[in-house]
């Protein structure tokens, strides 16, 4: 009996991008049985039709309401039905074998509970974005992509390893340890809850790993992107809420004066350089959330910045 993979990915009014993602599903389709699921995200408008047009077999999910990164994906695992389950960003287009052997290599690693491929940048397909991800500082907050920025020369095409964390524009895991682990936690809504989400596979005793045999092209710019308000506000909240979620109360609060007395600061003279008071609300609001918010899922409440 063939092993069934469930593709996961979220659209959020992007239906070109997405289509595209379909499209490189079908150019580069692999032996392995799988579905293809589409989380319609915030969407008021029905493309179940367009998508369908693009791939007829497509399972189409439209919700109503912005649900997130996360909210997304775990809208998408209530409708799948593979034994693995493959989390891709629509923004991405894979590459000849990539199903087949992300499951391949989860069958000769059970210790791994998690595993992305290798990423590189659509733009320019022999520039790295993701090799790996280094141990998190949990006093600063910080890590470090691998290999970013790097020429692919194959030097990553043997292996198969252990990482700091996988990457959230490609994840694999099996339906029996998301199960016992758990779906992403929602209120991050935006940035670092794929981190989180690795946090909790290592507590349930998995790896998080990397494979350098399969590959996905990513769309996300080599530059960096645009600052706003949106995104200054969720990175700025859900750094430090990671933190908190994730450590000992002792380093959470070595953390939290390091942020607040240095990191913070540093943050908003930058801001205050460009004359970006919007910035400035906006972290000052994230700073603020996370005064004013326990840990407690029950007291954590999601409600976006002023755009």
């Amino acid at each position: 009996m063939e092993t069934k993979v469930s593709i996961i990915t979220v659209n959020y009014k992007q239906p070109a991008l997405t289509a595209d993602f379909l499209r490189s599903i079908i150019a580069h389709a692999p032996d392995t049985a799988f579905e293809v699921i589409v989380v319609d995200n915030g969407s008021q408008v029905d493309n179940r039709d367009f998508f369908q047009t693009v791939y007829p077999e497509v399972i189409y999910v439209q919700s109503a309401a912005n649900l997130g990164f996360a909210g997304g994906n775990n809208l998408g695992v209530r409708y799948a039905t593979g034994d693995y389950l493959l989390f891709l960003n629509n923004d991405t287009e894979i590459t000849a074998g990539l199903v087949p052997t992300m499951c391949s290599e989860l069958e000769r690693h059970p210790e791994i509970g998690l595993l992305s491929p290798l990423i590189l940048y659509h733009e320019d397909k022999r520039k790295i974005q993701y090799a790996g991800f280094t141990s998190m500082n949990y006093l600063t907050g910080r890590n470090s992509s691998i290999g970013f920025l790097t020429d692919d020369n194959g030097q990553y095409s043997h292996i198969t390893a252990e990482t700091g964390y996988c990457h959230g524009a490609a994840m694999m895991c099996r339906r029996s340890d998301l199960e016992r682990v758990g779906l992403m936690e929602e209120h991050f809504f935006l940035y670092y809850e794929e981190l989180d989400w690795c946090e909790k596979f290592k507590r349930a005793g998995l790896k998080t790993g990397f494979t350098g045999k399969a590959t996905i092209y990513h769309k996300e710019s080599m530059s960096v992107g645009k600052e706003s308000p949106l995104k200054t506000y969720f990175m700025v909240r859900n750094r430090w809420l990671f933190i908190r979620r994730n450590t000992k109360w002792t380093t959470a609060f070595a953390f939290s004066c390091y942020y607040l007395l240095i990191a913070t600061p540093v943050l908003l003279v930058k801001y205050l350089s460009k004359g970006r008071f919007d910035l400035i609300r906006a972290a000052l609001r994230a700073i603020g959330w996370n005064l004013t918010h326990s840990t407690d899922s029950r007291e954590l409440g999601i409600k976006l910045p002023d755009a």
